[in-house]
């Protein structure tokens, strides 16, 4: 059973807009979750781990992608809910600036289907996560 399905809590979460001359490793999402939306590389932090140990080792496990946290960029809360109501999902995102040190983008088809560089305006019209635009912005402005 997906224990972050039905939370009795909200789970914390990190991503990275990871920026390489210009351009953002962005993800699209695989898997029943999120399937098809495009967003940054990241996951739940795991016990014992800080928030840039969690997004340097989700955005490697996802992509393959070696990454320098550099400072936060925001945070985005998800909560969904199902018809009644009731939350079936809960993340608190920390989103960081982060930059590119190594490897090019495989992405991990357990939990998505692309991995790719993109400009800022190559965004337009995807479906994407809610403040994506906005996180990225505040991410290259902190580069």
């Amino acid at each position: 059973m997906d224990e972050r399905a039905y939370p009795t809590r909200p789970f914390l979460a990190a991503s990275a807009a990871v920026i390489r001359d210009g351009r953002v490793l962005i993800v699209r999402r695989g898997g029943d979750f999120g399937r098809g939306i495009y967003t940054l590389p990241g996951g739940v932090v795991e016990a014992g781990e800080t928030l840039t140990q969690a997004v340097t080792r989700e955005v490697r496990e996802e992509t393959q992608v070696a990454i320098e946290p550099v400072a936060l960029a925001g945070y985005r809360e998800m909560i969904m809910r199902d018809p009644g109501g009731r939350p079936s999902r809960h993340f608190v995102i920390m989103c960081f600036a982060a930059r590119w040190l190594s490897g090019e983008p495989v992405p991990d088809t357990t939990e998505i289907v692309e991995a790719v560089w993109r400009l800022p305006e190559e965004l337009d019209g995807l479906k994407t996560t809610e403040g994506l635009r906005e996180i990225i912005a505040d991410a290259m402005a902190k580069l």
